[in-house]
């Protein structure tokens, strides 16, 4: 009896935090320090955060795509096709709105934009429904097929799109109030960077909640690890990972819209070719990790930044050397399934 108490006592004591690995999140500001040396502060500043504000462009287009790999295993090379689309579906409301897009006023800026963007994303959730349903769903489990039949809806999705609004480069200014920069001493700092900065974080933060602090993103990681159980306590998973590829493209046409903002031009095969780059991404993140995909969009952006500056010529195969000095320390990404 007595031998029994210690026994009690040990399974009523907390269970040991989990430890935090810090080390990737340090990458950042290390990248960021080492450059400092060799440019100017005011360079320093404006190269910063211009590479933060491409990062977070891409970060919110790369979310997407490890939120559906990460959560579903699905190789989805057609996620380009949803950046497309979403940054043609807003032209949809800021081209007859241009107008209000040339007044001097942010709150009329913002408010179109606003619309723009819940647009692009309610197409592109509705348009990911469709394909999940229907080109996903029979090739579960098979990523062989999932890659060839991805790839040819992307292929196809770009013809659609050059037929509805035609093949010419279609010009897309900035909003009035967005263009120019914010001078900060000598240190001059797009408006619009500062824009996709903000958006950048609120996605990150969103996303971050979502998985880790709701009921519906507890059931969505228990069904990754354990669907029967999930369905046998009476939830449907089949529709949480329905939910989960809608929501993984819409967030690819949100970034398509920002995308299409930063280049000022939009053209038919603007997913396909920064696929690469995103790809880049949510591998040096740790496929399926969101934090992981977040750190490796701002450590690839910031090293094209103060390469493009420094050595030009080095630039063009930056991305290339970052992923193999990531993989090198950590083959499974910055912060992997195994690493929690």
């Amino acid at each position: 009896m007595s031998a029994s108490l210690p026994l009690a006592k040990q399974a009523d004591a907390p269970l040991p935090a989990a430890k935090r690995d810090l080390a990737p999140l340090l990458l950042v500001p290390a990248l960021a320090l080492a450059v400092l040396p060799f440019v100017s502060l005011p360079t320093w500043v404006t190269l910063t955060v211009a590479g933060l504000a491409m990062g977070m462009m891409i970060f919110i287009m790369a979310s997407g795509l490890t939120l559906v790999f990460g959560l579903m295993s699905v190789l989805n090379f057609g996620h380009g096709a949803f950046v497309s689309v979403g940054a043609f579906s807003a032209t949809l409301v800021l081209l007859p709105m241009r107008g209000w897009l040339e007044a001097d006023s942010l709150l009329a800026n913002l408010g179109v934009l606003g619309l723009a963007v819940l647009v692009a994303m309610l197409v592109t959730a509705l348009i990911g429904w469709a394909f999940e349903r229907i080109v996903i769903m029979p090739v579960y489990g098979q990523h062989l097929k999932q890659i060839l039949i991805t790839m040819g809806g992307m292929i196809v999705s770009e013809q659609l799109i050059n037929v509805i609004w035609g093949a010419e480069q279609i010009p897309l200014p900035l909003p009035a109030t967005l263009r120019g920069a914010i001078f900060i001493g000598e240190a001059a700092i797009e408006k619009y960077r500062l824009l996709a900065v903000v958006v950048g974080l609120v996605v990150f933060a969103a996303m971050f909640l979502t998985l880790n602090r709701t009921k519906i993103g507890l059931l969505i990681r228990a069904g990754v690890e354990n669907g029967e159980m999930v369905e046998a306590m009476g939830y449907r998973i089949r529709r949480l990972f329905v939910g989960v590829f809608a929501a993984g493209s819409a967030l690819a046409g949100l970034g398509g819209v920002m995308w299409g903002l930063y280049k000022e031009t939009l053209v038919a095969s603007m997913g396909s070719e920064i696929m690469v780059m995103v790809f880049i991404v949510v591998i040096i993140g740790g496929l399926g990790s969101v934090g992981g995909c977040f750190i490796g969009a701002l450590l690839m952006a910031l090293l094209a930044n103060y390469a493009g500056f420094l050595a030009p010529k080095l630039a063009l195969v930056s991305n290339i050397v970052l992923m193999i000095a990531i993989l090198l320390w950590r083959p499974a990404g910055l912060y992997s399934k195994s690493r929690g």
